[in-house]
Protein backbone atom coordinates (compact mmCIF):
# COMPACT_ATOMS: atom_id res chain seq x y z
CA UNK A 1 0.00 0.00 0.00
CA UNK A 2 1.13 3.14 -1.20
CA UNK A 3 2.08 6.49 1.31
CA UNK A 4 -1.08 8.22 0.21
CA UNK A 5 -3.11 5.22 0.51
CA UNK A 6 -1.92 4.68 3.69
CA UNK A 7 -2.43 8.52 4.58
CA UNK A 8 -6.21 8.33 3.35
CA UNK A 9 -6.97 5.34 5.62
CA UNK A 10 -5.89 6.99 8.37
CA UNK A 11 -8.03 10.01 7.76
CA UNK A 12 -10.86 8.07 8.00
CA UNK A 13 -9.67 5.87 11.62
CA UNK A 14 -12.38 6.87 14.63
CA UNK A 15 -11.99 6.17 18.00
CA UNK A 16 -15.27 5.41 19.83
CA UNK A 17 -15.66 4.37 23.37
CA UNK A 18 -17.85 1.87 24.28
CA UNK A 19 -20.58 2.32 27.20
CA UNK A 20 -17.94 -0.01 29.07
CA UNK A 21 -15.73 2.37 28.73
CA UNK A 22 -13.76 0.32 26.09
CA UNK A 23 -12.30 2.47 23.32
CA UNK A 24 -12.34 0.62 20.52
CA UNK A 25 -11.35 1.80 16.34
CA UNK A 26 -13.86 1.69 13.60
CA UNK A 27 -13.19 3.18 9.54
CA UNK A 28 -15.57 5.23 7.83
CA UNK A 29 -16.55 3.82 4.64
CA UNK A 30 -15.69 5.94 1.69
CA UNK A 31 -17.85 8.30 -0.49
CA UNK A 32 -17.31 5.79 -3.10
CA UNK A 33 -18.39 2.77 -1.56
CA UNK A 34 -21.50 4.69 -0.15
CA UNK A 35 -22.69 5.49 -3.61
CA UNK A 36 -21.99 2.00 -4.83
CA UNK A 37 -23.99 0.39 -2.07
CA UNK A 38 -26.78 2.74 -2.68
CA UNK A 39 -27.08 1.98 -6.49
CA UNK A 40 -26.68 -1.85 -5.68
CA UNK A 41 -29.45 -1.39 -3.23
CA UNK A 42 -32.12 0.82 -6.10
CA UNK A 43 -30.94 -2.15 -8.42
CA UNK A 44 -32.24 -4.73 -6.47
CA UNK A 45 -35.46 -2.51 -5.60
CA UNK A 46 -35.97 -2.26 -9.27
CA UNK A 47 -35.32 -5.51 -10.27
CA UNK A 48 -37.97 -7.01 -7.33
CA UNK A 49 -40.17 -4.44 -8.40
CA UNK A 50 -39.95 -5.52 -12.01
CA UNK A 51 -40.90 -9.01 -11.06
CA UNK A 52 -43.56 -8.27 -9.14
CA UNK A 53 -45.14 -6.86 -11.56
CA UNK A 54 -44.31 -9.61 -14.09
CA UNK A 55 -46.02 -12.04 -11.80
CA UNK A 56 -49.26 -9.78 -10.63
CA UNK A 57 -49.75 -9.61 -14.90
CA UNK A 58 -49.62 -13.38 -14.83
CA UNK A 59 -51.92 -13.54 -12.20
CA UNK A 60 -54.18 -10.96 -14.29
CA UNK A 61 -53.79 -12.57 -17.29
CA UNK A 62 -55.12 -16.09 -15.59
CA UNK A 63 -57.84 -14.22 -14.19
CA UNK A 64 -59.10 -12.66 -17.40
CA UNK A 65 -59.05 -9.26 -16.17
CA UNK A 66 -57.14 -7.71 -18.78
CA UNK A 67 -60.05 -6.09 -20.79
CA UNK A 68 -61.29 -4.68 -17.58
CA UNK A 69 -58.29 -3.62 -15.56
CA UNK A 70 -60.33 -0.56 -13.96
CA UNK A 71 -62.57 -3.20 -11.99
CA UNK A 72 -62.86 -6.35 -9.95
CA UNK A 73 -59.62 -8.17 -9.85
CA UNK A 74 -57.77 -6.33 -11.79
CA UNK A 75 -58.00 -3.52 -10.14
CA UNK A 76 -56.90 -4.69 -6.85
CA UNK A 77 -53.93 -5.93 -8.41
CA UNK A 78 -53.19 -2.31 -9.42
CA UNK A 79 -53.86 -1.45 -6.09
CA UNK A 80 -51.73 -4.68 -4.65
CA UNK A 81 -48.62 -3.29 -7.02
CA UNK A 82 -48.52 0.71 -5.62
CA UNK A 83 -48.80 -0.98 -1.73
CA UNK A 84 -45.80 -2.75 -2.88
CA UNK A 85 -44.17 0.44 -4.74
CA UNK A 86 -44.61 2.41 -1.82
CA UNK A 87 -43.39 -0.27 1.22
CA UNK A 88 -40.10 -0.82 -1.32
CA UNK A 89 -39.38 2.54 -1.33
CA UNK A 90 -40.30 3.50 2.14
CA UNK A 91 -39.38 0.08 4.19
CA UNK A 92 -36.82 -1.18 2.36
CA UNK A 93 -33.84 0.92 3.46
CA UNK A 94 -35.47 0.90 7.46
CA UNK A 95 -35.94 -3.24 7.48
CA UNK A 96 -32.72 -4.28 6.40
CA UNK A 97 -30.45 -1.51 8.67
CA UNK A 98 -32.85 -2.51 11.93
CA UNK A 99 -31.12 -5.83 11.38
CA UNK A 100 -28.23 -7.00 13.11
CA UNK A 101 -26.13 -6.29 10.75
CA UNK A 102 -27.26 -2.62 10.33
CA UNK A 103 -27.17 -2.95 6.58
CA UNK A 104 -28.94 -3.11 3.44
CA UNK A 105 -27.95 -6.20 0.83
CA UNK A 106 -25.96 -3.30 -1.18
CA UNK A 107 -24.14 -2.38 1.69
CA UNK A 108 -23.72 -5.72 2.77
CA UNK A 109 -22.27 -6.22 -0.73
CA UNK A 110 -19.56 -3.98 -0.52
CA UNK A 111 -19.05 -4.45 2.98
CA UNK A 112 -20.10 -1.63 4.64
CA UNK A 113 -23.02 -0.63 7.68
CA UNK A 114 -24.60 1.74 9.45
CA UNK A 115 -23.26 2.30 13.50
CA UNK A 116 -24.63 4.75 15.93
CA UNK A 117 -22.44 8.03 16.07
CA UNK A 118 -20.80 8.95 19.10
CA UNK A 119 -22.47 12.46 20.59
CA UNK A 120 -19.70 13.00 22.74
CA UNK A 121 -16.59 10.75 23.93
CA UNK A 122 -19.21 7.86 24.64
CA UNK A 123 -20.15 5.02 22.33
CA UNK A 124 -24.50 5.27 21.76
CA UNK A 125 -26.87 1.97 20.50
CA UNK A 126 -28.22 2.01 16.99
CA UNK A 127 -31.80 2.66 17.56
CA UNK A 128 -34.70 2.11 15.31
CA UNK A 129 -35.45 6.00 15.95
CA UNK A 130 -32.14 6.61 14.44
CA UNK A 131 -32.84 4.78 11.84
CA UNK A 132 -36.23 5.62 10.74
CA UNK A 133 -35.16 9.41 10.64
CA UNK A 134 -32.25 8.72 8.39
CA UNK A 135 -34.13 6.98 6.09
CA UNK A 136 -37.18 9.31 6.12
CA UNK A 137 -34.79 11.95 5.20
CA UNK A 138 -33.91 10.54 2.09
CA UNK A 139 -37.27 11.06 0.87
CA UNK A 140 -36.76 14.96 1.03
CA UNK A 141 -32.93 14.45 -0.01
CA UNK A 142 -33.72 12.26 -3.58
CA UNK A 143 -37.04 12.23 -4.15
CA UNK A 144 -38.72 15.57 -3.11
CA UNK A 145 -36.32 17.28 -6.41
CA UNK A 146 -38.72 14.88 -8.34
CA UNK A 147 -41.89 16.74 -7.62
CA UNK A 148 -39.66 19.66 -9.29
CA UNK A 149 -39.48 18.00 -12.35
CA UNK A 150 -42.44 17.01 -12.68
CA UNK A 151 -43.44 19.95 -14.06
CA UNK A 152 -40.81 20.55 -16.63
CA UNK A 153 -43.59 20.10 -19.49
CA UNK A 154 -45.61 22.74 -18.36
CA UNK A 155 -45.45 26.37 -19.12
CA UNK A 156 -42.83 28.31 -16.94
CA UNK A 157 -41.18 25.13 -16.08
CA UNK A 158 -37.70 26.74 -16.00
CA UNK A 159 -37.26 27.69 -11.74
CA UNK A 160 -39.27 24.84 -11.52
CA UNK A 161 -36.02 22.57 -13.17
CA UNK A 162 -33.42 25.34 -11.43
CA UNK A 163 -34.87 24.96 -7.77
CA UNK A 164 -35.03 20.90 -8.33
CA UNK A 165 -31.50 20.71 -9.50
CA UNK A 166 -30.21 23.11 -6.92
CA UNK A 167 -31.69 21.37 -4.20
CA UNK A 168 -30.40 17.75 -4.96
CA UNK A 169 -26.91 19.36 -5.93
CA UNK A 170 -27.07 20.16 -1.96
CA UNK A 171 -28.26 17.53 -0.73
CA UNK A 172 -25.62 14.99 -2.82
CA UNK A 173 -22.98 16.94 -2.46
CA UNK A 174 -23.05 17.48 2.06
CA UNK A 175 -21.33 14.34 2.35
CA UNK A 176 -18.10 16.40 0.87
CA UNK A 177 -17.94 19.34 2.99
CA UNK A 178 -17.97 17.15 6.23
CA UNK A 179 -14.98 15.37 7.53
CA UNK A 180 -16.84 12.00 8.35
CA UNK A 181 -18.34 11.97 4.93
CA UNK A 182 -22.03 12.09 6.27
CA UNK A 183 -24.91 12.67 4.34
CA UNK A 184 -27.87 14.79 5.81
CA UNK A 185 -30.10 11.71 7.34
CA UNK A 186 -26.59 10.89 9.24
CA UNK A 187 -26.52 14.42 10.76
CA UNK A 188 -30.47 14.45 11.83
CA UNK A 189 -30.32 10.78 12.76
CA UNK A 190 -27.05 10.94 15.02
CA UNK A 191 -25.60 8.00 12.57
CA UNK A 192 -22.36 7.14 10.26
CA UNK A 193 -21.28 4.38 7.66
CA UNK A 194 -18.38 2.08 8.86
CA UNK A 195 -16.56 -0.07 7.08
CA UNK A 196 -17.86 -3.83 8.21
CA UNK A 197 -16.27 -6.63 5.82
CA UNK A 198 -18.40 -9.96 5.43
CA UNK A 199 -17.16 -12.65 7.82
CA UNK A 200 -18.10 -16.02 8.99
CA UNK A 201 -18.80 -16.68 12.56
CA UNK A 202 -16.85 -20.08 12.08
CA UNK A 203 -13.89 -19.13 9.70
CA UNK A 204 -13.59 -15.64 10.79
CA UNK A 205 -13.20 -14.96 14.54
CA UNK A 206 -10.22 -17.45 15.43
CA UNK A 207 -6.85 -16.36 17.22
CA UNK A 208 -5.21 -19.35 16.63
CA UNK A 209 -3.89 -21.29 13.04
CA UNK A 210 -5.60 -24.04 11.57
CA UNK A 211 -2.17 -25.73 12.47
CA UNK A 212 -1.93 -24.41 16.20
CA UNK A 213 -2.92 -26.64 18.64
CA UNK A 214 -5.17 -25.54 21.54
CA UNK A 215 -4.37 -24.40 24.42
CA UNK A 216 -6.16 -25.50 27.72
CA UNK A 217 -8.19 -22.30 28.72
CA UNK A 218 -6.72 -21.06 31.70
CA UNK A 219 -10.34 -20.21 32.97
CA UNK A 220 -13.68 -21.64 32.95
CA UNK A 221 -16.97 -19.98 32.83
CA UNK A 222 -20.41 -20.89 32.99
CA UNK A 223 -23.11 -20.72 30.81
CA UNK A 224 -24.95 -17.91 32.87
CA UNK A 225 -21.79 -16.18 32.46
CA UNK A 226 -21.52 -16.70 28.71
CA UNK A 227 -25.39 -15.46 28.14
CA UNK A 228 -24.62 -11.90 28.57
CA UNK A 229 -22.74 -11.32 25.11
CA UNK A 230 -23.48 -11.98 21.94
CA UNK A 231 -21.61 -11.98 18.49
CA UNK A 232 -21.03 -8.20 17.71
CA UNK A 233 -19.32 -8.00 21.01
CA UNK A 234 -17.28 -11.20 20.58
CA UNK A 235 -16.54 -9.71 17.12
CA UNK A 236 -14.86 -6.79 19.19
CA UNK A 237 -13.22 -9.20 21.53
CA UNK A 238 -11.48 -10.68 18.76
CA UNK A 239 -10.19 -7.10 17.48
CA UNK A 240 -9.11 -6.36 21.03
CA UNK A 241 -7.02 -9.18 21.12
CA UNK A 242 -5.39 -8.91 17.55
CA UNK A 243 -4.79 -5.61 18.56
CA UNK A 244 -3.02 -6.31 21.77
CA UNK A 245 -2.90 -2.59 23.06
CA UNK A 246 -2.37 -3.30 26.99
CA UNK A 247 -4.21 -0.68 27.69
CA UNK A 248 -7.35 -1.46 26.08
CA UNK A 249 -7.03 -5.14 26.80
CA UNK A 250 -6.96 -4.17 30.77
CA UNK A 251 -9.96 -2.08 29.78
CA UNK A 252 -11.96 -4.77 28.15
CA UNK A 253 -10.92 -7.14 31.62
CA UNK A 254 -12.37 -4.78 33.73
CA UNK A 255 -15.61 -4.72 31.83
CA UNK A 256 -16.23 -8.02 31.36
CA UNK A 257 -14.91 -8.62 35.16
CA UNK A 258 -17.79 -6.28 36.18
CA UNK A 259 -20.05 -7.47 33.39
CA UNK A 260 -19.77 -11.55 35.05
CA UNK A 261 -19.43 -10.71 38.28
CA UNK A 262 -15.83 -12.12 38.94
CA UNK A 263 -13.19 -10.90 41.15
CA UNK A 264 -10.03 -11.35 39.06
CA UNK A 265 -6.63 -10.30 39.11
CA UNK A 266 -4.40 -7.99 37.30
CA UNK A 267 -1.48 -8.95 35.37
CA UNK A 268 -3.18 -11.90 33.40
CA UNK A 269 -5.83 -10.47 31.24
CA UNK A 270 -4.97 -11.20 27.58
CA UNK A 271 -4.94 -15.03 29.31
CA UNK A 272 -8.13 -14.08 31.32
CA UNK A 273 -9.58 -12.88 27.67
CA UNK A 274 -8.50 -15.48 25.39
CA UNK A 275 -10.01 -17.88 27.55
CA UNK A 276 -13.58 -15.87 27.61
CA UNK A 277 -13.31 -15.49 23.95
CA UNK A 278 -12.47 -19.40 23.09
CA UNK A 279 -15.24 -19.77 25.46
CA UNK A 280 -17.87 -17.16 24.27
CA UNK A 281 -17.10 -18.73 20.78
CA UNK A 282 -17.88 -22.16 21.36
CA UNK A 283 -20.93 -21.51 23.21
CA UNK A 284 -22.30 -19.17 20.37
CA UNK A 285 -21.34 -21.29 17.39
CA UNK A 286 -22.94 -24.14 19.38
CA UNK A 287 -25.60 -22.50 19.55
CA UNK A 288 -26.09 -21.56 15.80
CA UNK A 289 -25.89 -25.15 14.77
CA UNK A 290 -29.38 -25.12 16.72
CA UNK A 291 -30.40 -22.26 14.99
CA UNK A 292 -30.66 -19.83 17.58
CA UNK A 293 -28.08 -16.35 17.55
CA UNK A 294 -27.76 -13.57 19.97
CA UNK A 295 -26.93 -10.44 17.91
CA UNK A 296 -25.29 -8.69 21.06
CA UNK A 297 -25.98 -7.88 24.68
CA UNK A 298 -29.17 -6.26 24.14
CA UNK A 299 -30.88 -8.60 22.20
CA UNK A 300 -32.62 -11.81 23.34
CA UNK A 301 -31.64 -15.18 21.79
CA UNK A 302 -32.85 -15.35 18.07
CA UNK A 303 -34.08 -18.43 16.45
CA UNK A 304 -33.08 -18.51 13.17
CA UNK A 305 -31.66 -14.75 12.60
CA UNK A 306 -29.64 -12.72 10.18
CA UNK A 307 -25.88 -13.42 10.40
CA UNK A 308 -23.29 -11.79 12.30
CA UNK A 309 -22.95 -8.02 11.78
Amino acid sequence: MSTASKSLDAKRQRQIVTPEGVPLGVTLATRGSRLIALILDYVIMFVGLFLIALALLLVGINLGQLDALGTGAGEFLVVVFFIVLFLAFNGYFIFFEMGPRGATLGKRAVGIRVAARPQGQSGERLTAEAIIARNLLRQIEIFLPLTFFSTAGEAGSGPAWLVGSLWFAVFMLFPFFNRDALRAGDVVAGTWVVEAPRRKLAEALSLRQESEPAAEAAYRFGPEELEVYGEYELQSLERVLRDGDEETLAAVHAAIVRKIGWQAGSGDERAFLESFYTALRAKLEGDMRFGKRKADKHAEVDRGGPPLR
